[in-house]
């Protein structure tokens, strides 16, 4: 896979193109100063048996007018393609590569900021697959997840508070970071985004006392709190969240947490992540029935593995500005062998990556 199909694949993600449209475009655009017309995708699709891409001319036209008109167009805070509808295929075909040739061309010089210094190709030994544990928290080297994003947005959107679920090293924790750092471009009513990480905060007031220096108030306690927020809005991203479980933490926090967040008006909102589902984490309200358990105010999101798409472009992400690239065996290998779990495809690729190193030396 070369620069400008690793290119690509991101923008797919960004785009959500479906795996047709895909090849289709990949067909349609084969380099960044190449396009292919109508009827020359449909003849390579007939000789190579490629079942994804359309053999009728018309039809890889009506598939592309779609693309453009349902992926590219702007939308959402998202950029995206303001083709005349009025221009011949070609022709906009021909402005379309235009278009998005400008936006490879920034796409390789942030992945030379990224991965090199000045215009130099960084040496070998620079391995790419960092960091091997903990929240990415680089938005250059955050990757995929757009589908989630979009949800996780359109729920906050809706005034409804999410729980991110998913096994550990899925990218919970990189996600929230990412939906804290893109809060502003997203949600519909602007929300002060404040990241809290329970695996650094002891107890109930230690919890206290960190919300309240973020909200600018120094002294930690329920009422004040209450007070500070009534003209403040924010959206609370906890991580770890299933250690409020332990001892040290109260029921009474989580129902103080749904009062501050229940209600299409409410001064808080939330997103938190946790292990397993908030309903199994905690069960010291269950069998009350005078009272709605305060996990009622959360929609799930379950985080899954990346498909092998999406594992391959993050590979192929990666070692785009190195001087190294792993053979389709090596890839395939990883892939299957990670599942998808970012987390173990990073360390894996790290460990591949190594042994170009030892090679080398």
């Amino acid at each position: 896979m070369n620069l400008w199909q690793s290119f690509l694949l991101e923008r797919f993600e960004v785009y959500d193109l479906s795996r047709k449209e895909r090849a289709i475009f990949l067909a349609k655009f084969p380099d960044e100063n190449t396009f292919k017309s109508n009827k020359e995708v449909a003849e390579v699709a007939s000789a190579e048996k490629n079942s994804d891409i359309p053999i009728n001319p018309e039809t890889v036209e009506r598939q592309m007018r779609n693309i453009y008109n349902k992926h590219y167009y702007p939308k959402d805070n998202l950029e995206g393609f303001l083709g005349n509808k009025y221009m011949r295929s070609e022709e906009k075909d021909a402005t379309f590569l235009a278009w998005l040739k400008l936006k490879y061309l920034d796409w390789l010089s942030s992945r030379r900021s990224t991965f090199s210094t000045g215009d130099r190709t960084p040496a070998i030994s620079s391995n790419p697959f960092i960091p091997q544990t903990g929240k990415v928290d680089d938005p250059q080297l955050f990757f995929g997840r757009k589908g989630e994003i979009r949800d996780v947005f359109e729920v906050l959107n809706n005034k409804v508070s999410v729980a991110l679920i998913g096994e550990e090293g899925i990218g919970k924790s990189s996600l929230l970071w990412a939906i804290c750092q893109q809060a502003e471009n997203f949600l519909l009513s602007p929300r002060q985004p404040i990241y809290l990480d329970l695996n650094g905060i002891r107890d109930e007031d230690e919890f206290y006392t960190a919300l309240c220096e973020e909200v600018d108030i120094f002294e930690s306690s329920p009422t004040m709190l209450n007070r500070a927020l009534k003209n403040h809005r924010v959206l609370l991203a906890i991580d770890n969240f299933g250690k409020m479980a332990r001892e040290g933490f109260s029921l009474e926090l989580r129902e103080h947490l749904r009062f501050l967040a229940e209600g299409s008006n409410a001064s808080v909102k939330m997103i938190v992540a946790a292990s397993e589902p908030l309903k199994r984490l905690f069960n010291d309200c269950q069998d009350d029935i005078t009272n709605s358990p305060p996990e009622n105010i959360f929609q799930d999101l379950y985080i899954k593995p990346w498909n092998e798409a999406t594992a391959r472009a993050f590979i192929q992400a990666r070692l785009a500005m190195t001087s190294v690239c792993f053979t389709e065996e090596e890839t395939s290998q990883l892939v299957k062998e990670s599942g998808g779990h970012p987390r173990r495809l990073m360390k894996l690729c790290y460990q591949n990556y190594a042994r170009y190193v030892e090679d080398v030396k």
